[in-house]
């Protein structure tokens, strides 16, 4: 991150990998994920400096995604929040960016390894055609030039020297997912790692270095898959205004934290029957943070109603009010080896000798062998513009005593949302600000 920038930001980054190796020979076969028409290929692949096209058929596309998109982060979360090591600390993960990269994976997969990655997506009821032109619609809309905020998104594969996917594939990748193809040299581990490593670090602004740390000297591909969002909050902090807080991580611990404050127009919503406060933090631009806040030893029941349904109703709840709201800066990242979770949830055959991904390769029977995930979060209050639009916030209610007030001096769960697509980019819980 470029100190320089001094604009009011919360950033995340994110990288997510999946790893394919040789395993024996297979026999050859076909597969046909549908094909688009010319006015659908015009629509996305526009002249950079033409006139943008109307988005109505993309947020049909989104739409129909964002759904079950939506299905898969909470199922993801429960999995992730039931591992022992997520006891006591933060859980923050990107569900787009891992639907996105096992659909990518789909493309090559065949009868029952495609039909296992699809359930677990919650794809089932979904033709392919249009889980890739959703996702060739999502990134259009994603990737699209925006002055308030930026927010770029994709996949890359990295394929060993010698090693030779089927050109349908590496066609589709590219068109739905717009993958850039890149060798690498597999049968030196260490030097592969390396090379994938800066590919990610250069996309990812170098936030993330390191993800890749052991390579399978059989691997013959690794698809990547990267999000990197930097939002400006559409009502500024002001560092002047932030000050040590307690920070209530559980019964027995307290730790002090640098809490932002700010005096503003908040929508929100108490659910005093499910023990739950909502906040919405916008961002200039289409993303929002929501801002789950469960009542002090609720958290466990306030998960458990983590559905698609239930936040729509709080989102279709919002009242507006002027309060004052106070905000932790924290700097989080996470890392999960997914490969096991993802079995669990019933993707069993990917990982497997039974594995076909024959539209990838008609001569190389192949498997999933790892699933590398890991996020990046950062919240602070700094911005050219935080004194400026502070002050407004605060000019007029000196003398108001307002009568809600939220502080989030407790774990809490957050959603980063982008608006118009409706897309979950980040879910995450945050149990101790202070823990890198």
């Amino acid at each position: 991150m470029v100190e320089s920038k001094m604009w009011d930001k919360f950033s995340c980054y994110l990288t997510c990998g999946l790893l394919l190796v040789i395993a024996c020979a297979a026999a050859p076969a076909s597969n046909d994920h549908g094909i688009h028409s010319t006015d659908h290929h015009k629509h996305l692949h526009h002249a950079k400096g033409e006139p943008h096209p109307s988005h109505e058929g993309a947020h049909q596309d989104c739409h129909l995604l964002s759904p079950h998109n939506a299905d898969f982060a909470f199922s993801l979360y429960r999995k992730l929040n039931a591992l022992p090591d997520s006891k006591g600390k933060n859980i923050f993960f990107s569900p787009v960016s891992i639907s996105m990269a096992l659909s990518l994976l789909a493309l090559g997969a065949k009868e029952h390894t495609h039909s296992e990655i699809y359930r677990v997506l919650e794809y089932s009821n979904l033709q392919p055609a249009q889980v890739n032109e959703g996702y060739e619609h999502l990134l259009h809309m994603l990737n699209h030039s925006r002055d308030a905020f930026q927010l770029e998104m994709g996949t890359s594969l990295a394929i060993r020297q010698g090693f030779k996917p089927l050109d349908k594939f590496l066609q589709d990748a590219q068109h739905y997912y717009q993958s850039q193809a890149f060798t690498a040299d597999f049968s030196k581990p260490d030097v592969a790692a390396q090379e994938i490593n800066k590919y990610i670090a250069k996309k990812t602004e170098d936030m993330i270095t390191d993800l890749v740390k052991d390579v399978d000297k059989d691997a013959v591909m690794m698809l990547i898959s990267y999000l990197f969002f930097r939002g400006k909050w559409e009502k500024p902090f002001n560092e002047r205004h932030t000050r040590k807080a307690d920070f209530q991580v559980d019964k027995n611990t307290k730790l002090a934290v640098d809490m932002m404050s700010r005096m503003g127009l908040y929508d929100y919503y108490i659910d005093q029957a499910n023990h739950t406060t909502v906040l919405m933090l916008p961002y200039k631009g289409n993303a929002s943070m929501m801002i789950l806040l469960p009542d002090e030893g609720k958290m466990q029941e306030v998960e458990g109603l983590l559905s698609k349904d239930q936040i729509k109703h709080w989102h279709d709840s919002l009242l507006r009010e002027m309060f004052p709201v106070t905000v932790p800066k924290f700097s989080i990242s996470a890392t999960y080896s997914l490969a096991d979770t993802l079995k669990e949830m019933g993707m069993v055959s990917a990982f497997s000798e039974t594995a076909d991904f024959s539209s990838i390769s008609e001569t190389d029977q192949l498997k999933v062998s790892q699933v590398e995930h890991k996020a990046v979060l950062k919240v602070d209050e700094r911005g050219t513009e935080a004194a400026a639009a502070t002050t407004v916030g605060f000019v007029g209610f000196s003398g108001v005593m307002p009568r809600l007030r939220i502080d989030l001096n407790r774990p809490f769960l957050l959603l980063i949302v982008e608006d118009s697509t409706k897309t979950i980019l980040f879910m995450g819980k945050i149990t101790d600000p202070t823990a890198a």
